[in-house]
């Protein structure tokens, strides 16, 4: 069921023209947010969808990460979204529409994993094992998921909000003792 929009007057028809041209879009819930539209597929719709936006001429997908709202599992969301812990967020880009549009999609912390998008939009490659190396989120079928920031041997998500912060001590080649 598609949500209300709150964005601009005119966010009906860009809706509209985008069902028309992505017909997988119909039913899937959105809003619009600072003049953007966001769509809102379940983890088993978003590669469906995401594939629809691609013919639709979203040709680029400019950003993607992960979000953890461990402690706003209440934040306002359209009706038909039951919020998760942990949100994969997707950036569209399409330049002959010169137009953007957003996927948030909800992962649980029970089964925190979610399709590549490897297969549609190369670029997502990196964008990937980052959200996977920070916040522990699995990309399914992804072909290289390691660690891209964070040592291979390091234990835990750093972006996680209940990762304990822990200090490395540091220290600096010819730093001058204490005086």
């Amino acid at each position: 069921m598609a949500g209300e929009t709150t964005g601009a007057p005119e966010a009906p028809d860009v809706i509209a023209q985008l069902i028309e041209a992505a017909p997988a879009l119909a039913g899937v819930p959105y809003d619009v947010a600072r003049g953007q539209v966001v769509f809102f597929p379940t983890r088993e719709e978003y590669l469906r969808v995401a594939a629809a936006l691609k013919a639709a001429s979203f040709v680029m997908c400019s950003d993607l990460t992960a979000v953890d709202y461990l402690r706003h599992l209440d934040r306002p969301l359209p009706p038909a979204v039951a919020g998760e812990r942990f949100e994969v967020v997707c950036g569209l880009l399409s330049i002959e529409r010169r137009q953007r549009v957003r996927l948030r999609v909800q992962v649980p912390e029970s089964d925190p994993s979610c399709a590549t998008l490897f297969y549609l939009w190369p670029g997502s490659e990196a964008m990937e094992r980052e959200a996977y190396d920070m916040f522990g989120i699995r990309f399914l079928e992804h072909p290289d998921l390691t660690r891209i920031l964070m040592p291979e041997d390091w234990e835990g998500h750093p972006l996680r909000k209940d990762y304990s912060v822990g200090r490395v001590p540091v220290q600096f080649k010819d730093a001058p003792g204490p005086r």
